[in-house]
């Protein structure tokens, strides 16, 4: 097992100075480290992936050195562009470390959303010609490879991977908490929304404990779980697949329960909403300022107007509400969308919410006969 002080002891040794990426579960205790003893000048947590790599290829323009890239291995996909067409020695030849966590490696259970990821993780590497090593949890060997990485980086001016294994790192835990303040948490509101929405909704929410909150608020209700597409990956997207349905189905109420991180993953989308205008989208951001699946660590979503974001890029209506009274008024009135709802909550969620017990084709099967049933 790796210490997070001792591994980061050794890149700053080879001169990296400058942190950024997108928070991961199996780099939580990497990343909490690197939040607590990097000032904000040298880490950056990056809206999305691709972001990241853009961030540390700017440093490295500035200052010569080796910037390390953060990310769980279904952020690869994000990333493909920029390392391809903008690190790769075939264009401009920028050295980058890379710290990808291992998500669904092959022989190991993990969650469904995981499990094609881990399988092509290392091929996506080998097909993108990025070198890698599977980071041991030996500190011996584990510096041999890192020694390995930098004269790789130096001597082709080209990324390099390490791959990260689930529980290769000691635990650490974040000391600089920034308090979140909310009088609900998200499970509290959710419960509010699916209490007062039309009984005929198209629900799409986001990734993570959103989703996982949201089954387990309807098993609680006695409810199945057909109205609901409950996007177990593709952080970031749920606002697009919610808006794909809207425009095909305009005689239905389609709610986006989304989240901060992701909707600033990828902000683009909410412009694609407001131009096209569906009057029957509701986009539900529930905004706790932190990326709660994967440690807590801060988003910039509560440092952002999302609702001046939304009405700025053509939403009919946003409204911010900060109690269950204000957003029980809000989902009982009349609403014309598109609509952007920020809901403020509190960071956190309990330790004994479970998973879906049903999986994404029997998720996606249901959902589809519901939706194709005619408006009640």
């Amino acid at each position: 097992m790796i210490t997070p002080s001792r591994f980061i002891e050794v890149v700053q040794g080879q001169g990296t100075d400058f942190f950024t990426g997108v928070p991961d579960s199996l780099l939580k205790s990497l990343c909490a480290y690197i939040s607590d003893s990097v000032d904000s000048d040298h880490h950056i947590i990056a809206a999305n992936e691709g972001n990241a790599v853009g961030l540390a290829v700017g440093n490295h323009l500035a200052t010569g050195s080796i910037p390390l890239v953060y990310m769980q291995n279904s952020g690869e996909g994000n990333a493909v562009n920029p390392l391809l067409s903008l690190a790769d020695g075939d264009v401009y030849q920028i050295p980058l470390l890379l710290c990808i966590g291992w998500r669904g490696e092959p022989g190991f259970h993990d969650e469904p959303q995981h499990v094609k990821q881990g399988k092509v993780t290392i091929p996506l590497l080998e097909t993108m010609g990025i070198p890698y090593q599977i980071l041991s949890d030996d500190p011996d060997q584990m510096l041999k490879q890192v020694e390995t990485a930098y004269t790789s980086m130096r001597e082709n001016s080209s990324p390099f991977a390490l791959v990260i294994r689930k529980g290769l790192f000691a635990d650490y835990n974040l000391k600089n908490k920034a308090e979140v303040a909310g009088s609900m948490t998200r499970e509290e509101a959710l419960q509010h929304i699916v209490a007062h929405m039309q009984d005929d909704a198209i629900i799409v929410s986001t990734t993570g404990m959103a989703s996982r909150e949201l089954y387990e608020i309807r098993e609680q209700r006695g409810e199945g779980h057909e109205k609901d597409f409950l996007t177990v990956g593709s952080m970031g997207h749920a606002s697009q697949i919610a808006l794909g349905i809207a425009l095909a189905k305009k005689d239905r109420q389609v709610v986006c329960i989304d989240g901060d991180g992701a909707a600033l993953m990828h902000l683009g989308g909410m412009a694609i909403i407001g131009t096209t205008k569906p009057g029957n989208y509701i986009h539900i951001i529930v905004n706790n300022g932190s990326h709660d699946s994967v440690g807590g660590q801060p988003t910039v979503g509560r440092e952002v107007d999302l609702c001046g974001v939304a009405s700025s890029l053509g939403y009919l209506k946003s409204a911010k509400v900060r109690s269950a009274q204000e957003l029980t008024e809000i989902l009982s009135g009349e609403i014309s969308g598109p609509c952007c709802i920020e809901v403020m909550v509190k960071k956190g969620n309990r330790k004994d919410l479970g998973r879906p017990k049903t999986t994404p084709v029997e998720n996606k099967q249901a959902y589809m006969q519901y939706i194709a049933e005619e408006k009640r």
